[in-house]
């Protein structure tokens, strides 16, 4: 489903001729339903991995290809269509409007895609993942009036809304408590498994970490699988 074909990024510094580099020839691939966790030090570039996984960032060089799709060739357009449509993200920060009912917040995803079910089924749907997440009763309540952990479980409903194949998170727990934490763990495993979405998860738990089916380590721009 996932496939990068050694992808390198670099940015530029203040000292000429000294650029960064934070992702060094990465090749992988993920099949549909994988679970895994990318792991490493703080500023390894985890996220930037992650970003240019989910087509929100551009390598220096080499391939990303989703379903076969090369996502170098595409427009900003076609990009976003692949976004919109195939991949879900969940950030430490929620990324909520804080104007809009949690329902709301939910269903903003599914208004920029193409071919959408009707209105209905889609509240249905999300009104069903709100339920799945422990929110039933708080469908007409705004992002200030939840908890953290409520409402992280909101970003996550969100992220799912459009049935996406490939889910991204980006330390989903770091700003949380632990019992907040432990339900957004439990919560993304469920998940996996349940709408047979593709995860790949950036964490510094450990504990989240070890809940995914491959832990891979990034470190020194190289990414590799850390042996059981």
């Amino acid at each position: 489903m996932l496939e990068l074909i050694k992808v390198k990024k670099s940015y530029q510094t203040p000292l000429e001729g000294q650029d960064l580099c934070v992702l060094k020839d990465i090749t992988l691939k993920v099949s549909e339903g994988e679970s895994i966790a990318v792991v490493g030090p703080s500023g390894c570039g985890k996220s930037t991995l992650l970003n240019i996984i989910g087509a929100l960032d551009k390598p220096n060089s080499g391939r990303v290809l989703f379903d076969d799709v090369n996502l170098g060739q595409l427009d900003d357009n076609g990009l976003a269509k692949i976004r919109n449509e195939n991949i879900g993200f969940v950030f430490q920060l929620h990324h909520l409007l804080p104007q809009c009912t949690v329902l709301e917040n939910v269903l903003i995803p599914s208004l920029v895609v193409e071919k959408r079910n009707s209105i209905k089924t889609v509240e249905e749907r999300a009104v069903s993942l709100l339920e799945r997440v422990g929110l039933k009763d708080w469908l007409y309540y705004r992002p200030g009036e939840l908890s953290g952990g409520q409402r992280q479980r909101v970003a996550v409903a969100r992220a799912l809304i459009n049935k996406p194949k490939l889910l991204l998170a980006d330390e989903p727990t770091g700003s949380l408590d632990r019992e907040a934490s432990e339900n957004i763990e439990e919560l993304l495993v469920e998940i996996n498994q349940s709408e047979k979405a593709t995860l790949i998860v950036v964490s510094h738990s450990s504990k989240l970490a070890e809940r995914m089916a491959t832990v891979m380590e990034l470190d020194n721009g190289e990414l590799l699988k850390r042996e059981s």
